[in-house]
C-alpha cells in the first residue's frame, strides 16, 4: 500500500520526537548514575532547615534517575544569604548541587539590598517541603503566659534572632502596635543557639516558624514551670492543636498600610525552606529534580519518617514557588517603602 509523502514525513517526525525524548531520559539517568548530589543548607545543624532537608535526602535517591548518593552540608552565615549568593554565583550549574536557604531574601532583593547578589527569577525552583506558620513564644520564667500579658507588661520582651522570622515578625508587631513590645537581639548563628540562650535565661522569648519550633524545641514546649516555652501568637492556620486557639497576627495588625506590609511579608511563608538549583542548570535536570523531590515528599516511607520526627509536610511544587517569587518581586513601590526597615543598615 502506498503512503503519501506528507504522511511519511509526519511519521518520521513523530518517530524522531519519540527517540529524542527517550534519548533525553536516558541521558539524564546516565548523568546522575554513580554521582553525588549535594544539598547545601544555609542554617546550622539541628534547626528546621537542616531537619527538613536531611529527612528528604534520606529518601530521594530511589526516586532519582540513576540513583545518585545524597549528601547534606551546612554553610551558615548572614541568615542563609551566603548559600543563596554562593549557589547563584559560584556553583557549577550541572544539576548536582542544590541550595536550601531562607527565602526572606527574596524580599531583600525586591527592596534593593546590595547584599543580595542574585536574581531570584533565574534560579531553578525545585519545590518546598512545607508552608510556614510564624509564631512567637516566651519562657515560663518571664511570668508571661499570653499575648495580653506581654502587652500589659509595659516592657519589651528580649528575643533572639538568627535572621528571618526572628527579626521580621517582632519588628512588624512593634510597628503595627506603635509600641516597643520586643527587643530584638540579632546575630545568633542558628535557632539551636537561640534555644540555648533561652535555656540560659539570656533571652525571654523567640519568634520563629512554629513548624520548626514544634520539632526542634519539642522538649522545651513539653517542659514545666520556668523552663517551659509558651507560644503566645501565630500567623496563618497551622493544624496543631497546641496553637489553634492562639491570637492570630492578622487580628493584631490593623490599618491599610500595616496590613499591606504584613501581606507582602507573609508571601514567603507559602513556600518555606525551598530547594533551588543554580541559574543555567539544564532544563531536563531541573525537571528530574522536581519530579524526584515531588515523589519523595509523597513517598509513604518518607511520610512515616516525617511523622516520627513530628514534621509537618505540605508539598509546594517548583512551579508554585516560581509564582510566589514573582508575587514578592512585583510588590508595589508603596509597600516596598513600608518594608525598607528590613534591610540591614
Amino acid at each position: 500500500m502506498k503512503r503519501s509523502l506528507p504522511r511519511i514525513v509526519g511519521l518520521g517526525v513523530a518517530l524522531a520526537l519519540v527517540l529524542g525524548l527517550s534519548g533525553a531520559a536516558w541521558s539524564v539517568e546516565d548523568f546522575f548514575k554513580g554521582k553525588t548530589i549535594r544539598f547545601i543548607v544555609g542554617a546550622s545543624p539541628g534547626g528546621g532547615y537542616d531537619t527538613y532537608t536531611r529527612a528528604a535526602a534520606r529518601h530521594i535517591s530511589k526516586h532519582f534517575p540513576g540513583n545518585p548518593t545524597p549528601v547534606v552540608q551546612n554553610l551558615t552565615g548572614a541568615g542563609g544569604l551566603i548559600v543563596a549568593n554562593y549557589l547563584y554565583n559560584k556553583v557549577k550549574p550541572d544539576g548536582l548541587t542544590v541550595g536550601v536557604w531562607n527565602n526572606v531574601f527574596l524580599l531583600h532583593q525586591a527592596l534593593g539590598s546590595r547584599r543580595v547578589n542574585f536574581k531570584a527569577r533565574k534560579f531553578g525552583w525545585v519545590g518546598a517541603p512545607v508552608t510556614g506558620w510564624p509564631s512567637c513564644a516566651v519562657m515560663g520564667f518571664t511570668g508571661i503566659k499570653s499575648w495580653d500579658d506581654l502587652v500589659k507588661s509595659g516592657k519589651p520582651l528580649k528575643v533572639g534572632s538568627s535572621g528571618g522570622t526572628g527579626t521580621t515578625l517582632p519588628t512588624i508587631l512593634n510597628i503595627a502596635s506603635g509600641k516597643e513590645l520586643f527587643d530584638v537581639v540579632p546575630g545568633y548563628k542558628g535557632t539551636a543557639i537561640v534555644r540555648l540562650a533561652l535555656q540560659a535565661r539570656e533571652l525571654g522569648g523567640v519568634c520563629m516558624a512554629f513548624e520548626s519550633m514544634r520539632v526542634t524545641a519539642r522538649s522545651m514546649l513539653d517542659a514545666k514551670g520556668d523552663d517551659k516555652l509558651v507560644p503566645i501568637l501565630v500567623h496563618g492556620s497551622p493544624p496543631d492543636k497546641e496553637v489553634k486557639d492562639l491570637p492570630r497576627v492578622t487580628d493584631l495588625v490593623q490599618g491599610k498600610d500595616n496590613v499591606a506590609m504584613l501581606n507582602a511579608w507573609a508571601v514567603q511563608y507559602n513556600f518555606q525552606r525551598p530547594v533551588t538549583l543554580p541559574p543555567g542548570t539544564p532544563r531536563d535536570r531541573v525537571a528530574a529534580w522536581r519530579k524526584a523531590y515531588a515523589a519523595t515528599l509523597k513517598d509513604p516511607a518518607f511520610l512515616a519518617d516525617a511523622k516520627k520526627s513530628k514534621l509537618n509536610i505540605v508539598y509546594v511544587s517548583g512551579e508554585e514557588a516560581e509564582k510566589h517569587t514573582e508575587t514578592i518581586l512585583s510588590m508595589s513601590p508603596e509597600t516596598k517603602e513600608r518594608l525598607k526597615w528590613m534591610l540591614p543598615k
